[in-house]
């Protein structure tokens, strides 16, 4: 049965956009993203040149190289299976800001409430690390390039400052070449770790064992008086170390926000969400994998913190270490630019259904289809996050460290409860063209009880003097994530008790209900 399509202005609905219309909303985004874009932005945000390089320390110092040559593979089989289960959802709800959508879509509003809240902390704060990761490398390459540059702290945060302005620059009248620098952004990571990794493997004149690469523990965090073989090595300090994994391997729900500005989005999104995860976890493995045969000088690293950027300094030449720095520092610009456009996507939807304090603001567009106001609320928002990186505790940027796990914590809490829902929903729910069939069972329970175990751990202290009442306590050790989310949780709990739940109703429709009723018939 056919019938004549409905109309937004005096333009039929393509399906994309009768799906959208389904859901509840009009076309307002432009969709203009291929299925390759949509997949660059999560494969952009993962970036095995940001995270592979910046918390390396993390995982150096928390287990050494067995919490990267093992631990690596490990962690993100965990995680492909939550991106399965976040594919599942995304081919069945393509919607901006779908995290949170899915959750009150498939629970009650309050699900969509706490979701929405933590998604968009999450993604503030990956983003702010990100372009704190940049900043720190960059800082690192003038350092490298100028005498005269110090390389200071506060230099750091300045780059930090300047990189996040510019992102927000570049989303905001970059607007008609944002999808091709995601596209172009792929090919950097891609043949920039491949140069990386052929450097390490040419260049050094010795080489790591494969015995140190796969049994070699490290205990510097402090804890256990360097113990690497007692039950807190194996059940605390390793654990710590994989923080490494689940930060780099993060926002792949950003195939979900630009949904709404993809084409054939329920499969390509869908798609796009594993497949950027699958691809980075390999690559990330042979890249990480080089940097610790490349790692001969270990007291050097180890004076460094664990920074990966004293294996580079140590094992190669003055000109091969810039190339290094400065492959990684491009890609990891390249991924912050993808954090903002994601992050804003998030802000624009909440906003959209009326969450966010000053909502009218953060959900318009301009005449390019640009939501300029979330971009620079997010902006501002993740400077503001970053502040206590002006501080370093024993030449440890724990703030830093800190914010990683705001990131982690944020983001997977926001996709635990949708995948929470759905199991909960069982047959009832009803699956897009992309399906895990009867394994969303297994595969949710899986993802479930990994979000809920490394949520726990990344809120613990990173270093014994971050340990209250310690003889040892000081604020500047502290991994405030826990004070950060715990903060946020408390607020938007009371927010919730005392008004949100008297006006705050889920996902508003945008579209008027006689045209939504048309794209039915029509898509039927």
């Amino acid at each position: 049965m056919t019938t004549t399509s409905p109309t937004t202005g005096e333009q039929p609905l393509d399906d994309d956009a009768q799906r959208l219309a389904e859901l509840g909303y009009k076309q307002e985004l432009r969709r203009k993203w291929s299925g390759f874009s949509n997949f660059a932005i999560s494969f952009s945000i993962i970036s095995i040149l940001a995270g592979c390089f910046t918390t390396f320390g993390q995982a150096w110092n928390n287990g050494g190289p067995i919490a990267i040559s093992w631990g690596w593979p490990l962690i993100s089989i965990f995680i492909l299976i939550i991106g399965f289960c976040m594919s599942e959802l995304v081919s069945a709800y393509p919607t901006a800001g779908g995290i949170y959508w899915w959750a009150a879509k498939m629970g009650k509003p309050v699900h969509g409430w706490f979701t929405g809240w933590l998604n968009l902390v999450g993604l503030v704060a990956v983003t702010a690390s990100v372009d704190y990761g940049c900043a720190t490398f960059l800082n690192l390459t003038l350092s490298a390039l100028f005498d005269g540059w110090a390389g200071t702290l506060n230099q750091a945060f300045l780059l930090f400052v300047i990189i996040l302005a510019l992102h927000g620059i570049i989303n905001i009248w970059g607007h008609a070449i944002i999808d091709v620098l995601q596209n172009v952004s792929v090919w950097w990571h891609v043949a920039g770790a491949a140069a990386v990794v052929l450097i390490l493997i040419i260049v050094p004149d010795n080489h790591q064992s494969f015995q140190f690469v796969f049994t070699e523990r490290f205990n510097n965090s402090g804890f256990g008086n360097g113990d690497h073989n007692g039950l807190m090595f194996w059940f605390f300090i390793l654990p710590l170390g994989f923080l490494l994994t689940q930060y780099t391997i993060t926002g792949f729900d950003a195939c979900a926000h630009v949904s709404e500005e993809t084409r054939g989005a329920s499969h390509a999104a869908a798609r796009g969400l594993w497949q950027s995860i699958f691809y980075s976890a390999i690559g990330g493995w042979i890249l990480l994998l080089a940097f610790l045969f490349a790692a001969t000088d270990v007291d050097a690293i180890n004076s460094a913190g664990g920074f990966s950027g004293a294996i580079f300094e140590t094992a190669l030449t003055p000109v091969f270490f810039k190339i290094v720095i400065i492959i990684s520092t491009i890609g990891q610009f390249f991924c912050g630019m993808s954090c903002v456009t994601s992050m804003s996507r998030m802000t624009y939807a909440f906003s959209r259904d009326r969450a966010i304090p000053g909502w009218r603001l953060w959900s318009k567009v301009d005449r390019n289809g640009t939501p300029v106001y979330a971009i620079i609320a997010g902006t501002v928002a993740g400077g503001v996050l970053t502040l206590p990186a002006l501080y370093q505790y024993n030449g440890i940027p724990v703030a830093f460290y800190a914010v990683v796990s705001v990131a982690v914590i944020g983001l997977y809490l926001a996709f635990l409860i949708p995948i929470a829902l759905r199991l909960r929903m069982g047959d009832r729910f009803k699956p897009g063209p992309w399906t895990l069939g009867r394994k969303y069972k297994v595969l949710g329970w899986i993802a479930v009880i990994e979000i809920a175990v490394i949520s726990i751990y990344f809120i613990m202290p990173f270093t014994p003097a971050a340990v209250p009442f310690s003889d040892d306590f000081t604020w500047s050790a502290v991994n405030y994530a826990p004070l950060a989310v715990g903060g946020v949780l408390l607020a938007v709990w009371l927010w919730w008790m005392l008004s949100a739940r008297h006006w705050f109703t889920g996902p508003r429709r945008t579209i008027d209900e006689t045209d939504a009723t048309a794209s039915d018939v029509t898509a039927s």
